[in-house]
């Protein structure tokens, strides 16, 4: 699994992006991609955890603009091994 932290500010460019990029996650959950996905309490950022490889995440992460978007920042993707858990 791969997680992906982001930071947020109030930039409203991320607020006018923020409901096709959630669409976008909702189909990557459906499909399998996405295990889980979502704000940090405030709206300061999110966590999301993907199913695939880091190039698989890359790929992902590039065909969806909220990403690049103004006032969204990827503070880290890691990949992540749990032992308890799906």
């Amino acid at each position: 699994m791969i997680c992906v932290e982001l930071s947020f500010t109030d930039e409203p460019a991320r607020l006018v992006a923020r409901p096709a990029h959630r669409d976008r996650l909702r189909a990557l959950h459906e499909q399998g991609a996405l295990l889980v996905a979502g704000p940090w309490d405030g709206d300061s950022g999110a966590m999301l955890v993907f199913t695939g490889d880091r190039a698989e995440v890359d790929r992902l992460m590039a065909a969806d603009p909220y990403f690049t978007t103004a006032g969204v920042r990827v503070v880290a993707v890691r990949g992540w091994r749990p032992v308890v858990g799906p």
